[in-house]
């Protein structure tokens, strides 16, 4: 199996057929869990897929982008009042080893009813086109990431983008909303100190970057996703969520 079929196959036998045995043989014995909730080790992962099941937890998955031995779902979690909210948006990052699925972060949001763009947090084109440009879109999303949102040079920002449709829940369309609405989190309160990227996972127009950040102080993850056309930032959807200090195991978020 692929990368890809093999995630799938993880994702499908603990989220929709809830089979803790199909989902054995997939994974590593020391399957390394970053989700704060869940223990490390496959032992853990197979017990937890019962509770699933339980919980009446369906998902949707819209994409499915990889690269090297890294795969990125970006799905929808329904009747997950269980953990968290009714309706979730995630991104799932999957490392594959040696034929088996070795390693899972993740990043989860509560959906809001209403967003400020108007455009859903999962919704938008799926299709990967362009593969020949993905080292291109890379570099680009990470120049962006670096100069607009890490801070280092935000004039550049028409450099990367001229249209930018927006799925946070909080921003409106462009970029002039983007700086908005980021002066307005610092109005409240939340001053974003460090960007950090700490997983890139790139496949065509799509780019996936997960970033450690320090907000006025504290730990909070982002998982963003960003589509490319013709060598410009397009779409961007996300999945932001503070760190807990204390999680089940010591492998951290990231």
């Amino acid at each position: 199996m692929s990368a890809k079929e093999l995630v799938l196959a993880l994702f499908t036998a603990a989220f929709v057929d809830h089979d803790p045995e199909a989902a054995r043989p997939l994974v590593t014995p020391g399957y390394i869990q970053h989700n704060p909730q869940i223990p490390t080790g496959a032992d853990a992962l197979l017990g937890f897929i019962p509770m699933v099941e339980q919980s009446g937890m369906t998902v949707t998955t819209h994409r499915v982008i990889s690269e090297g031995d890294l795969v990125v779902l970006h799905s929808t979690f329904d009747n997950a009042g269980a953990f968290g909210a009714d309706t979730l948006a995630a991104f799932d990052v999957f490392r594959v080893e040696n034929g088996k699925v070795a390693e899972h972060w993740d990043n989860l949001q509560p959906v809001p009813e209403k967003t400020m763009s108007g455009r859903g947090m999962t919704d938008g084109p799926t299709e990967i086109t362009d593969r020949d440009q993905t080292e291109a879109n890379k570099a680009l999303v990470l120049g962006f990431v670096r100069d607009v949102l890490g801070g280092a040079a935000p004039e550049k920002a028409p450099m990367y983008s001229e249209v930018y449709m927006q799925h946070n829940p909080n921003l409106a369309d462009g970029i002039d909303a983007l700086f908005a609405g980021t002066k307005a989190w610092a109005d409240q309160g939340f001053v974003i100190t460090k960007f950090d990227p700490q997983i890139v996972v790139a496949e065509g127009n799509f780019v996936f970057v997960a970033s450690d950040a320090t907000v006025s102080g504290q730990p909070w993850a982002f998982f963003d996703l960003w589509r490319v056309e013709d060598g410009k930032i397009v779409e961007h959807w996300d999945v932001v969520s503070p760190t807990p200090a204390e999680m089940a195991h010591g492998n951290g978020k990231f």
